[in-house]
Parts: C-alpha cells; sequence; structure tokens
C-alpha cells in the first residue's frame, strides 16, 4: 500500500528502528576482533574487552592492551571499557583513555550501564555543564533541537567535544546524521554560534526529509511546513484523507516533478482531524438519539453548534491558528466519500474561513463551529436521501475533517487564487477529433466553488488545448462574469447562514482591476468577430486562458496531460482532480500547480457497458453510435417531439415557441423528457435547425437531433449546446435518417398517449418508464421500452 494511516507507520517505524538498534558483536580472539573492527568501524558505538586472551594461536596477556591501541589510532575518541580482575591494569586503562570496570565489583552491572547511558547516547539525551551538572533533558529529537538553541556556549562545548551528539544520535538510529555530525570539530567553525546553527539545522533537515510526504502526529514545529500532513486526532482519515494522503506520497516522495519540468507541483498546508473525534462529540454531547429523531437538519446544526470538541483538539487548533493567518477551508472527509464505490461528491458541507479577525479566541470559535456544521451535515436532507438510494445505513458513516490552508494571495479586502480548476481523465462529451480517454479539464478565474457549482468556465481538452468548438460570440455569451473570492472584510461569522458566509461574489472587472486577467483573458471584437489574446486592446473580455493555453506562459495543459496520466494509473480508474493555480513566478521562473483533491469517476467505461445482445431489439425506441453521455437512467417516461410529418423547415420560430410551452408544462410537474427533432438544436439559423435558447428546453434530460429528406443534420451535433449539455449532464444523441446503424421507431410515438399536441409539436407519455442506456467509451446509447 502506498497510503498507510499513522498507526500503521508508527508500526513499521519501530520495525525499522529495530533493524538498525545497536547490536552486539563477539569476537574470540585478537584477530578475530581487528577483522570485526576493520569491517564495521564506521558504525562502532563502543569497545568493551577483556586483556588476557587469544592472540595469534597462543594465550597473550596483553592482547587487550594491543587491541584497544590498534582500535584507538582508528578513533580515538571511542568509548572503550577495559575489564579485569586484576586492579593493576587500572593505570594502564587510565593512559589509554578508557574507562576501567573491576570485574569481581558488587556494581558490576550498575559499572557497566552508567558507562552505556553517559558514553554512548542510550536513553534522555542530559544536557550537562563542565561541571557534569544537568541544565536540560531531551526525551526526543524534538525536545533535542528546541533544547540545542537555547543551551548555553559552555554545553555545547562541553558535548561537541565529547562526539555525544553523533553518539546519541547513532543509539537512536539515526545513523546517516551522526556519521555527518561525527567527523566535525569545533575549530572546523568560525565560533560557537555558528556551530549550533549547523546543528538545528541538519537536525531540522533531518526531520523534515522523514515527515516529507506522510501524515504525521501533531507537533507544532511542523505547523508551517507544505511536505506532510499533520493528525489532529486520531481514527479513519475518510474518503479525501485518502485521497490528500495520495497526493502527498505523489508530490513528495515519487517526485512527480520530475515528470513534469516547467512547473511547481505542491499541495497546501493540510492538517485531518480522524474519525474518533467525530465519535467522541456524538458521545460527550449526547448527540446520538437527538440527532436520530429530529429531522429538522436546521435544528441538527443547533445542536452541533452547541456542542464542545475535545480540550486537547481546541489546544491544537489554537496553536494552529497562532501560526497561519491565511483564510482556511474546513472539508469534510466522510468514510464512503470519494470511494471507489459510491462517491459522495458534493453531499457534505465545506466552509471557507477568511480567518481575519484580529481576536485569535474568535477565529478559534469560528473554526470549531466550522467543523462541528461539517459533522452535521452527514445528518441534511441531502446526505440522508443520498444514503438511503443507495441502501446505506447513516449510523454507519463517520466523519473525518480537514483543514487546508486556501491557496492564493490578497487583493485589497479578498483573497483568492489566479486559477481553480477540475479536470478528469475520461471525457463523455468529446468533439472534433477527440477521444473520450483524452480527458478534459475546466478552469476559472477566482475560488474553485465556481468551478464545481457548474457555473460559466472555460472547457478544453489538456491534449488538445487549441481545438475550439464554438464560434468566437459564442465564447464571449458563455465566458466567465463573475467569480468567488474570500471576503476578509467578514471579521465576525455566523455559520448557520449557509457555507457562502465567507465569501464574496465579485465581477471579472474587479479582477481585472486585481492584475489578475493578464493572463487569462482575451479581447472580443463584436465588428470582426475576433477574439484577440491578452487585454490591451479596448472591448469585452473573455476568459478563454489564451496566453496560458496556446502561448505556453505555463505548461498548465501539458501538466494536466501528466498528472491525469500518473494518477489514473496509481489508482487503476479514470479520476478527477481539483486543483487551484499561483501564477506568480518563483526565482527558477516556475508557476505553482497546487493538487487539492483526487477522486475516482465511477462508471467510467464498466459500469454503463452496452451489451447489445442482452436487449431485446423488439423493444427499442432509438439506438444510435453517434453520441455524448455515460450512464443510465430509468425514470423517464415523456417524451416531446417535433412531428416530421408537419414540420415546416419555414416555421421554426413557431416550433420554438412549441417546444417552450411543453417545457414550461414540464417544470410546472417536476418532470424531465426526452426532446427529439430535426435538425440542429439552438442553431442561430433558423434554416438549419430550431432557434431555440437554452432555458426553453432547461428540463430536457435527453436531446435528440434527427435529419429528415431535405433537412440534412450537421456532423458537428450538440456543438451549439455544448456548454449547457456538459454542465447539466444532458444526454445529446445524433441521428442520421438515412444510416442503416441507428434506429428512431417514429410509429412507436404514433401509439403513445397524447398529454399534449401543438401544431408542430406532440408530447406523448409512456405507460410505463423508459430504459436509457449510454455508453461513453463506445459512444453508443440506446432507448428501450417495456
Amino acid at each position: 500500500r502506498i497510503i498507510e494511516d499513522v498507526s500503521t507507520m508508527d508500526e513499521l517505524y519501530k520495525v525499522l528502528r529495530l533493524r538498525v538498534r545497536p547490536k552486539i558483536l563477539m569476537a574470540s580472539n585478537y584477530e578475530e576482533a581487528i577483522q570485526i573492527f576493520d569491517k564495521y568501524k564506521e558504525f562502532f558505538l563502543c569497545l568493551i574487552t577483556d586483556i588476557k586472551f587469544e592472540k595469534n594461536s597462543k594465550f597473550d596477556e596483553k592482547a587487550g592492551f594491543e587491541l584497544v591501541r590498534y582500535v584507538k589510532s582508528e578513533i580515538p575518541d571511542l568509548p572503550t571499557i577495559i575489564q579485569s580482575s586484576d586492579r593493576t591494569n587500572e593505570l594502564m586503562a587510565k593512559d589509554l583513555n578508557c574507562v576501567f570496570i573491576y570485574k569481581n565489583s558488587d556494581t558490576l552491572a550498575q559499572d557497566i550501564k552508567n558507562f552505556i547511558s553517559f558514553n554512548l547516547g542510550f536513553g534522555d539525551f542530559i544536557y550537562q555543564d563542565e561541571t557534569g551538572k544537568a541544565i536540560g533533558t531531551a526525551k526526543n529529537m524534538n525536545e533535542f533541537e528546541q533544547q540545542l538553541q537555547s543551551i548555553p556556549t559552555e554545553t555545547l562545548l562541553y558535548h561537541a567535544s565529547r562526539n555525544h551528539f553523533s553518539l546519541w544520535l547513532t543509539a537512536r538510529g539515526e545513523i546517516q546524521l551522526a556519521r555527518e555530525i561525527a567527523p566535525k570539530k569545533i575549530s572546523d567553525f568560525n565560533d560557537p554560534e555558528a556551530l549550533r546553527d549547523y546543528l538545528v539545522r541538519i537536525v531540522k533537515q533531518l526531520k523534515f526529509e522523514k515527515n516529507k510526504g506522510k501524515i504525521v502526529e501533531f507537533d507544532e514545529t511542523l505547523i508551517t511546513e507544505e511536505s506532510n500532513i499533520i493528525q489532529l486526532a486520531p481514527g479513519a482519515l475518510g474518503g479525501k484523507g485518502r485521497g490528500l494522503a495520495f497526493i502527498h506520497t505523489l508530490i513528495y516522495n515519487f517526485d512527480i516533478s520530475h515528470f513534469i519540468p516547467g512547473i511547481n507541483i505542491k499541495a497546501p498546508r493540510t492538517f485531518i482531524i480522524g474519525t474518533n473525534e467525530f465519535e467522541d462529540f456524538l458521545d460527550n454531547n449526547r448527540l446520538r438519539n437527538r440527532i436520530y429523531s429530529e429531522s429538522s437538519y436546521e435544528k441538527i446544526k443547533e445542536f452541533f453548534i452547541g456542542g464542545k470538541l475535545s480540550p486537547l483538539l481546541m489546544n491544537k487548533l489554537r496553536i494552529i491558528l497562532g501560526k497561519i493567518k491565511k483564510p482556511l477551508a474546513v472539508r469534510s472527509s466522510g468514510l464512503f466519500e470519494d470511494s471507489l464505490m459510491q462517491p459522495f461528491a458534493g453531499i457534505f458541507e465545506t466552509y471557507l474561513l477568511p480567518n481575519s479577525n484580529k481576536d485569535i479566541e474568535v477565529r478559534l470559535k469560528q473554526l470549531a463551529d466550522a467543523i462541528k456544521l461539517v459533522y452535521a451535515s452527514i445528518y441534511s436532507e441531502t446526505a440522508r436521501g443520498y444514503i438511503n438510494a443507495i441502501n446505506y445505513k447513516i449510523e454507519e458513516e463517520k466523519m473525518a475533517v480537514i483543514i487546508q490552508e486556501v491557496v492564493g494571495e490578497q487583493y485589497e479586502e479578498f483573497f483568492y487564487p489566479h486559477i481553480s480548476g477540475v479536470s478528469q481523465s475520461y471525457n463523455y462529451y468529446p468533439y472534433g477529433y477527440m477521444q473520450p480517454e483524452d480527458g478534459f479539464a475546466v478552469l476559472a478565474v477566482g475560488l474553485g466553488t465556481y468551478v464545481v457549482e457548474g457555473e460559466k468556465a472555460f472547457r478544453f481538452s489538456p491534449k488538445y488545448p487549441n481545438l475550439e468548438n464554438n464560434t468566437p460570440k459564442d465564447q464571449y455569451l458563455n465566458s466567465q462574469v463573475e467569480f468567488y473570492a474570500i471576503d476578509l472584510r467578514k471579521k465576525e461569522l455566523n455559520l448557520l447562514e449557509g457555507d457562502t458566509e465567507g465569501l464574496a461574489r465579485l465581477t471579472i472587472e474587479d479582477a481585472e482591476r486585481h492584475g489578475i486577467l493578464n493572463h487569462c483573458a482575451s479581447v472580443y471584437s463584436a465588428e470582426s468577430r475576433t477574439i484577440y489574446p491578452g487585454i490591451d486592446k479596448a472591448g469585452p473580455r473573455i476568459v478563454n486562458f489564451a496566453d496560458i493555453l496556446k502561448y505556453d506562459y505555463i505548461p498548465l495543459a501539458k501538466s494536466l496531460v501528466e498528472i491525469l496520466d500518473i494518477v489514473k494509473e496509481a489508482l487503476g480508474t479514470p479520476v478527477e482532480i481539483e486543483f487551484a493555480i499561483d501564477l506568480t513566478k518563483d526565482s527558477d521562473y516556475k508557476a505553482s500547480f497546487y493538487l487539492l483533491q483526487i477522486k475516482p469517476i465511477i462508471g467510467a467505461a464498466i459500469d454503463y457497458d452496452i451489451n447489445m445482445s442482452e436487449i431485446d431489439r423488439s423493444h427499442i425506441l432509438l439506438y444510435t453510435e453517434k453520441s455524448m453521455g455515460n450512464g443510465m437512467i430509468n425514470d423517464i417516461s415523456d417524451v416531446v417531439y417535433v412531428d416530421r410529418e408537419t414540420f415546416d423547415k419555414s416555421k421554426t420560430l413557431e416550433i420554438a415557441a412549441e417546444v417552450d410551452s411543453f417545457n414550461q408544462e414540464m417544470i410546472k410537474e417536476g418532470k424531465q423528457y426526452i426532446l427529439i427533432g430535426p435538425g440542429r438544436w439552438g442553431s442561430r439559423d433558423r434554416w438549419i435547425g430550431i432557434p431555440i435558447s437554452w432555458p426553453q428546453i432547461c428540463n430536457a434530460k435527453f436531446i435528440i437531433e434527427t435529419s429528415l429528406e431535405e433537412f440534412p443534420l450537421d456532423a458537428s451535433s450538440g456543438s451549439h449546446f455544448f456548454h449547457n449539455v456538459t454542465s447539466m449532464n444532458v444526454g445529446y444523441f445524433s441521428i442520421q435518417h438515412r444510416d442503416k446503424n441507428t434506429v428512431l421507431d417514429w410509429d412507436l410515438l404514433g401509439q403513445q398517449e397524447v398529454v399534449g399536441k401543438g401544431k408542430y409539436v406532440t408530447h406523448v407519455r409512456f405507460r410505463n418508464k423508459l430504459t436509457v442506456k449510454m455508453d461513453g467509451k463506445k459512444r453508443i446509447s440506446v432507448i428501450t421500452w417495456e
């Protein structure tokens, strides 16, 4: 497994520590001792020797002294014990700068223990002055580093001159660090403070390398590091948490930047509250019975706001807020969320906090309230309905919470990133020469809230970033005109008002004033119907990221292709990623790409595979090999169609009005329907299709374009309504009446119950629900009736 929970990693770390713990190597004669020393001298901690033992196959009464002299010639400061039952050997031991231990002493074991504790670094590191008086004790690496920064100069020199630092690190299994420190001498540094700075720096570097890309337990010194995830409470990480753990491994251990040159791949500072805190919150505040008996989500939120998080967590949050002053995102991470089986995408809440109040206690309360409301979102009407629909039990869901520093910069009283986006490795709505496997991306200026809510944003294929499917005028009409930013003026928040309480909705004119549009927008000329890259000219702005996608200001398209491919291969399924981009370039002239989230796409090319041999061909209403969309829908029985017998291509304006009338009726009834008609729906040219606007057919779940005699269908079907079709997940089918591989049973439509009939348009209802299957990979679709 690439990603492990903290508890598992701790067990793994214990095993590794066991492997590097000191070993005792026994030699039975002088030659064997020399052989062992020569082989392992880089790792020697100490030498313990008798005096009399075999040398050159003869018993030698001074062999021990000879061994010590040989070893000391290589490592003069190596701690050494000479043990003997003859006290007269003590003087020679001292001459060799060794500790002498009398074998017959009543305190033999304690003497050896004292030697090991004092000379070899086992146990705590005890900082001492020159007299041997203890002035501090470090039980772990964090305390060792902290005290190293403040101990008196005399203490620093005392330990450094005796090689105590490298010995203690070796005993703790930090071999690499110990080997770097051991050769250094005090004389190598200009002054003691230079020595201190060196030791602090390499200890910090060790800690950074060990934690890089991992989920680590709370450590105040690691709060500002981007390379690790800090877990604030134990328990499971949830779906998003697992995805973030994978992201950090990908970036900081796998070193994804090696495959994606020209841009910095990063992740924002991230903290995770494990599911144990959620369980304790429910129990300690006696909420379980109340939430299951209460149906009002508003009251449930009030219950949760009134509860208290654990004092330990609150203290950790207070420390974090003391170090992080940027806005924060508080996200859900349920056990079911973003799973491979049933992703709960968009079901639970996310709160964006300005984190701008000067009073840290106010900011702490806002953060705690956001965490509680994320917990409460499990019991919203939306979440309950979704959980029931997939036959899960609500009590099985448990919530972890993710706290992330928001990517972006401050502009006036607002905070937001240059660009936010979503990208998928599989595209159910390809056009031109694109293939479904080429994927797609959607970009917008500002916070990603604008993108994920399906508002006007710029869509493109990372593989073909220059391929366009709309006219310049259509691009202008569909261009982003507003965006979300965090409102730093909001010092006080009432999060019960909703998850947008901390946000402001600004216009693209605001972004231009902030200097954000320089590389993100172009100018549209209505006179020449042309788009000019950049914003140097006067005229309406189109947010199309031309300087980035066409002229490679940053290698965004190439980066997305590589990232999607790597993540897709790692997870073994098509994926979606969320990201933010900071266009500010560093000293290496690189902008920064922040990976925010990874989740699998369900059903891509698997769940909705159509096997025509299993379908009763006598019950087919429609079959086409030119379709866009993926999935199965079986809750629609209404069809609105333009009658081919009464169709008059000179009356397409009247036909559009009739379709609008039926659409309004369907809106009132709360029903979706299948729409069928000749030519290109929404065409500006009334002679090649029905000149209708999107609001006039907005309740259509499936749109079918057909050709008729003397009314051919343009091969680029669907291009006009592409933005709406993709954002609304509408199925889009094309039927060429002369194509023998397609089916549209007009006679079957004429046999159904007529609900409404106009001069050109008819609304019929099937007795039983229709089943619509769309195979996004093969681009085939079929509609069957019962």
